[in-house]
This record gives structure tokens, C-alpha cells and sequence, in this order.
């Protein structure tokens, strides 16, 4: 099933909102605007959506942006952990591990497999 293409913002308020830098108040316009127009919202609950779909693109993307500054590693996982390299005693070693694996579900609180 196709939904009908929600017509393009008017170039007058594309080129309002690429000057006030809101990027994903411009990507999710034209469907609010053209629900909004089928099923006459209040000019309000309009406006309430648009910002607020800003302002969950905008903390999304600072999200990114400081796990990126921070340099966590990335793309390791407890398979690829080397128990015997490792400076920790084995007893901590294996604590944590299934400390880790329980609370990220991979096992429950008496070391039984979830999946």
C-alpha cells in the first residue's frame, strides 16, 4: 500500500526554516502540515509537534555527537574479552561478566541463558 506524497513546504518557509538551522522541523513539515490540513488541527497542536520533533531530532543528534567525543571503543564485545591477558583476578573477571550479562538480559539472576 502507497500513501499519497504530502505536498512540498512552501519556498517561502523551506527557506525560513534552513535559516533558523531547524532540520528536522523542515523534514517532518510537510506530513504534519498536510495531516494537519485533512483533519484541522488547531494551529497549536501543530506547532507543538513540529518543536517538538526539533527538539527530539536535536537531542538525538547531541546524543551521537558526545558518545563520538567521548571515543568509547567501539565493536567490542565479552567474546572478544582475553581472561588470561587480562591484570583482573578471574573470580572479578567472571563477577562482572555476569553481572554485565544480566543486566543486558543474556542471562537471568541464576546464570540461566534468556535467549
Amino acid at each position: 500500500m502507497t500513501f499519497p506524497q504530502a505536498p512540498a513546504l512552501p519556498e517561502e518557509l523551506d527557506k525560513l526554516m534552513r535559516r533558523m538551522r531547524l532540520p528536522y522541523m523542515r523534514k517532518a513539515a510537510p506530513d504534519v502540515l498536510a495531516t494537519a490540513r485533512a483533519q484541522r488541527w488547531d494551529p497549536a497542536a501543530v506547532l507543538r509537534l513540529l518543536i517538538s520533533e526539533e527538539v527530539t531530532g536535536r537531542d538525538a543528534a547531541t546524543r551521537r555527537l558526545r558518545r563520538h567525543s567521548a571515543n568509547f571503543p567501539t565493536g567490542k564485545t565479552l567474546g572478544s574479552w582475553r581472561a588470561e591477558d587480562s591484570t583482573i583476578p578471574e573470580p572479578t573477571q567472571n563477577s562482572l561478566i555476569t553481572r554485565v550479562c544480566t543486566l543486558t538480559g543474556v542471562i537471568d539472576d541464576h546464570g540461566r541463558d534468556i535467549k
